[in-house]
């Protein structure tokens, strides 16, 4: 599980990162990860903020198919539910997806489902806090904020990697 720090009172750095998927914008605090979105442009420099040089060398390793699981400290905002959606996220293996109503069952609620879906929408960290691993329960790949081709492009790249391609789709 990836730690959650406390929030410091510094400011929050901003920067940029290039991925296969598109540009990701990195937002942090001291020592912590709040934000990774999708954005249409971005311009990436040589930051020199602690966390924003470990989020960009892990995505880079990620991508790359050598990094699995995540340890940059994450400080995402929401409420205390979106939270416990989020910490469920986080037991999601590489390379697996799971079910909103497998979720909604984890948390505890089945009737939850929709709620849960839209904590999951709401999810401030893209791939760290792994909503793409979530799918409709006939296997389809419904809603992603990041756009339903990358969450296929996600899935595929893990499967690729644990060598489930044939498996997962």
């Amino acid at each position: 599980m990836l730690p959650i720090q406390p929030l410091q009172a510094n400011a929050e750095a901003i920067d940029f990162f290039s991925s296969p998927i598109g540009w990701l914008k990195i937002q942090s605090v001291e020592n912590a990860l709040t934000s990774l979105s999708f954005t249409d442009k971005g311009t990436e420099s040589e930051s020199t903020h602690p966390i924003q040089q470990e989020v960009k060398e892990q995505l880079t390793r990620y991508f790359e198919g050598s990094l699995q699981v995540f340890t940059i400290p994450l400080l995402p905002a929401g409420t205390a539910f979106q939270q416990k959606v989020w910490d469920i996220l986080k037991t999601i293996p590489f390379g697996s997806t799971t079910t909103y109503l497998q979720q909604s069952k984890q948390l505890g609620d089945i009737k939850a489902i929709r709620a849960m879906a839209s904590a999951n929408g709401k999810n401030p960290i893209a791939i760290l806090l792994p909503c793409h691993r979530v799918i409709g329960t006939n296997g389809s790949l419904t809603g992603y904020a990041g756009e339903l081709w990358r969450k296929n492009w996600l899935l595929e790249h893990e499967a690729k990697v644990v060598g489930k391609w044939n498996k997962l789709f």
